[in-house]
């Protein structure tokens, strides 16, 4: 793996996440890495993190290699789409996270609507490799997304995870568990559905 620039610790938040997690943005530089995180799958289904950057008739037609044409073409324009967790070195977690504008299928979304007119960054998805997982990685992506939002002038960040009730299989929990985000200071906004919250945390000046 090559950086530019270091990846900054993550904050020691979770229960059993390793000590030796680094957290850093996705740059042309590091893509490989989310390559081989996100698998020949693209994550999940051929997704490659586009499910809420595209309208869904378009993400239908560009599922698979096209979805991963469009994600590459985002990072190396320079634009960070979000973060991506390493231990000791292999990347292990992945968090998007931008100004809610950048995702488009999400503005469109009458479920998910904008709650006001204030500025928002949005975390819209998450994705923790076998064996990573349920070991608070997610709250530490959380932590570190905060921050990268802040870093970026960011004052809100807003999130749209389920609250599960019983077993809830990790494909459909891709928006991250309410729970999760309340460990990282979230607090609850909206419940546009019996399941799916919206939560926010209020970031303050960089």
């Amino acid at each position: 793996m090559t950086q530019k620039d270091p990846a900054r610790p993550a904050p020691a938040t979770g229960k059993s996440a390793s000590p030796l997690l680094t957290i850093a943005p996705l740059t042309p530089d590091r893509w490989a890495d989310c390559e081989r995180l996100f698998g020949p799958r693209g994550a999940c289904a051929g997704c490659w993190c586009m499910w809420w950057r595209l309208p869904r008739s378009e993400f239908g037609r560009m599922k698979g290699d096209g979805n991963h044409r469009a994600f590459k073409a985002i990072v190396d324009s320079g634009e960070v789409p979000g973060i991506i967790a390493y231990d000791v070195g292999e990347p292990v977690g992945w968090c998007s996270v931008a100004p809610r504008e950048s995702f488009s299928a999400l503005e469109r979304s009458r479920k998910l609507k904008r709650l006001d007119d204030q500025p928002v960054w949005s975390v819209v998805c998450f994705f923790v490799a076998k064996g990573h997982r349920r070991q608070g990685l997610t709250v530490r992506l959380l932590e570190a997304a905060a921050d990268h939002a802040r870093a970026h002038g960011a004052q809100l960040l807003e999130g749209y995870p389920v609250e599960p009730d019983g077993d809830y299989p990790d494909v459909f929990a891709f928006t991250g568990l309410a729970g999760a985000f309340r460990q990282a200071g979230f607090v609850e906004v909206a419940r546009p559905s019996p399941r799916q919250r919206i939560m926010r945390r209020e970031l303050g000046r960089a």
